[in-house]
């Protein structure tokens, strides 16, 4: 197909972080359910919503009590529900969320359904931070998911999360298993992260000649306050340029029709693929 319209939602955290991880999860559905309805109107094809989107990112703190925030993938009641609206709409809709393997082992993970309510697997983030603000590593065990390609109904989709982004080389390996576009659920905050913000997958669209949808969330999160989360949620082609963009602090549903002839297009154009040397790139798996 030429042309894929996809939806990216982002949000302020409903409720309050004193509530249990239930309640929370509750809001935080509610207050999609009328966006997903709305993508479902204007004819969403591929819908993902910001990382570990039925929760506040509670990285800040490490408190045990968010560990009642993970449930399994694909049998908890949040993928679950999304395989029922995903059929009801026809649209593919990646969800990311907080995973439990069993107790003890989480991960943080996108469930991915297709349009026909079939779910077709999950990325499990790969680079998991560990500093102040930050200290993911007390919540999530770094996935090994060797790079996997949804092939949807209407496109080969990759998920990416969050930190990934920093990390160049698994954009390329979505790429040369056949992504043509890749969502980035984030949550990240206003400092040094957003000027990297519109530079580093704008780079990466470009460097591997995809779609790329980046999604943030908004607002501020009490008690951690570790500073503003500034949305600006967007869509980038495969030259690099930012076709449409969120706002800095509103809820809000994106929507976008990207022309994935450009895909091929670019691809030809420049032929990153063809002229790689992977035989001289064995500084980069040497294990240090």
């Amino acid at each position: 197909m030429s042309m894929l319209r996809g939806g990216l939602i982002q949000m302020s955290l409903k409720g309050s972080t004193e509530q249990s991880p239930d309640e929370i999860r509750q809001a935080m559905i509610d207050a999609h359910l009328p966006y997903i309805e709305e993508a479902g109107r204007q004819g969403v094809q591929i819908l993902c919503f910001q990382e570990v989107f039925t929760q506040p990112y509670f990285c800040p703190s490490q408190d045990a009590k968010w560990y009642a925030a993970a449930e399994e993938i694909p049998n908890g009641p949040t993928t679950q529900l999304m395989c029922e609206l995903a059929k009801k709409h026809k649209m593919v809709i990646v969800v990311p969320i907080y995973e439990q393997e069993i107790t003890g082992v989480y991960y943080n993970t996108a469930a991915v359904i297709d349009a026909d309510g079939t779910y077709l697997g999950k990325y499990r983030k790969t680079h998991i931070p560990q500093v102040a603000g930050f200290w993911e590593k007390f919540f999530f065990k770094p996935g090994v998911s060797d790079w996997p390609v949804f092939d949807t109904q209407y496109c080969k989709l990759g998920v990416y999360i969050c930190y990934d982004r920093h990390f160049p080389e698994g954009w390329r390996a979505l790429a040369l298993n056949g992504a043509e576009y890749i969502v980035n659920p984030s949550a990240t905050v206003a400092g040094l992260s957003e000027h990297l913000w519109k530079l580093e997958q704008p780079a990466s669209a470009v460097a591997n000649g995809c779609y790329i949808g980046a999604i943030n969330r908004v607002g501020w999160e009490m008690p951690w306050n570790i500073g503003e989360f500034y949305g600006q949620s967007y869509f980038v082609n495969p030259r690099g340029v930012i076709e449409k963009e969120a706002s800095r602090d509103q809820d809000e549903l994106i929507v976008h029709d990207m022309d994935m002839s450009m895909v091929r297009e670019v691809r030809n154009t420049w032929q990153f693929f063809r002229d790689r040397r992977p035989s001289t790139y064995t500084r980069l798996t040497d294990g240090n």
